[in-house]
């Protein structure tokens, strides 16, 4: 049972949500695998991306592709370790932290992708391993990870623009505070999810009452996104079930990251509260509403992209692969003249089809002319 009682307006929404994703399976029933596989990449790229930035990350998307790939050559839990150096080595030491943080995001959207139903009912445990694996590979979290938090921590809003910080929120207090709220919290997820008829409702007020409580020392926002997918794949709606792993819910809330931290406060005034009823729900409903239609209609964009990459000739993806495997550099035409051979027209040929359908951006002109990848 909900917390908040929804207006008939927003009622209305969710039905009309409802019909488009019914419409929307009809389109999932006629994807290739190679094509469900393309978009779902995107998806994950993307909200590991979005999530770890919004939390003042600094990696790129297609930095953090470069990552995933990378890692997806070898398929054991060591992998990180063993290619850490090497990574780091391209993407430069300062950004140590952005790294580990994208790799243990990137873990536990994997768990939550091909592990969500299993992971069913909820327990404290599961989210206290989902938080030991978000943390697994930042060092300085060792003593902390996966325990409840031992001391007083905030939501905080950052202008980067200005560096002056926000208090968005005072969370509960460490110690019998959050542990009840949280048995208490899990206890109503398992009673709501699949017997409520609208899991993003469900979802809405979980991630909220989950991020007011702020259980763990760090990690919470991330922890808490991927909590959010979590129960939108564990409700009882095979539509919203079946287009979770395409679509990314995190990179809308990233261009919306001062919506996002003002409907938070709205919903609190600043404040957690120990009873659910409380707090005001609705509004977040609204906007987790609008970002879940905003990716949804990212999707036609990112089929055209999947078509385009398989009109490209041979000589335009040698091209292309040479900036996958260095997103952090801008290239120019003889930089990828020694990576492939290529003679320089069909290099620039190349250089101008990627450009135009939006696969690279062209920098500067002239000879200072270089190409940067676009995710």
């Amino acid at each position: 049972m909900l917390s908040f009682t929804l207006s008939p307006k927003l009622e209305k929404a969710l039905k009309e949500l409802q019909a488009e994703l019914g419409q929307l399976s009809e389109m999932f029933s006629v994807l290739t695998e190679d094509e469900k596989e393309y978009l779902h990449k995107c998806a994950l790229i993307s909200t590991i991306g979005a999530s770890t930035r919004i939390e003042n990350a600094v990696l790129t998307d297609a930095e953090i592709e470069w990552v995933d790939t990378t890692l997806t050559a070898d398929a054991k839990t060591t992998a990180f370790e063993q290619k850490k150096t090497f990574i780091l080595d391209k993407l430069s030491k300062d950004r140590e932290r952005s790294v580990e943080e994208v790799v243990g995001c990137r873990e536990i959207l994997n768990l939550v992708y091909l592990q969500g139903d299993d992971m069913f009912p909820l327990t404290e445990s599961t989210i206290r391993g989902l938080h030991h694996s978000l943390l697994a590979y930042y060092s300085a979290a060792s003593r902390y990870a996966g325990g409840y938090k031992t001391s007083p921590n905030r939501v905080v809003s950052i202008n980067h623009e200005t560096g002056e910080q926000r208090t968005v929120l005072e969370p509960s207090s460490p110690g019998p505070i959050t542990e009840v709220a949280m048995r208490d919290l899990v206890d109503w997820y398992n009673a709501s999810i699949q017997e409520n008829p609208w899991p993003l409702l469900v979802a809405t007020e979980f991630v909220f009452r989950f991020l007011a409580i702020h259980p763990f020392q760090d990690g919470n926002g991330r922890l808490g996104r991927a909590i959010f997918l979590l129960a939108l794949i564990q409700g009882d709606d095979t539509h919203l079930h079946q287009v979770i792993p395409y679509i990314s819910i995190d990179r809308q809330i990233e261009r919306h990251r001062s919506i996002y931290y003002s409907v938070l406060r709205e919903a609190s005034e600043g404040q957690y509260r120990a009873d659910p009823t409380d707090y005001r729900l609705e509004p977040l409903a609204w906007f987790f509403l609008k970002m879940f239609r905003l990716a949804l209609a990212d999707l036609p964009m990112l089929r055209q992209r999947y078509a385009n990459l398989q009109k490209l000739s041979g000589s335009a993806l040698q091209v292309l692969a040479c900036f996958k495997s260095s997103p952090e550099k801008r290239l120019q035409v003889s930089d990828l003249m020694e990576e492939t051979g290529l003679v320089r027209r069909t290099v620039q040929n190349s250089l101008v089809k990627l450009t135009k359908i939006g696969f690279l951006q062209r920098r500067g002109a002239g000879p200072a002319v270089r190409y940067q990848l676009v995710f």
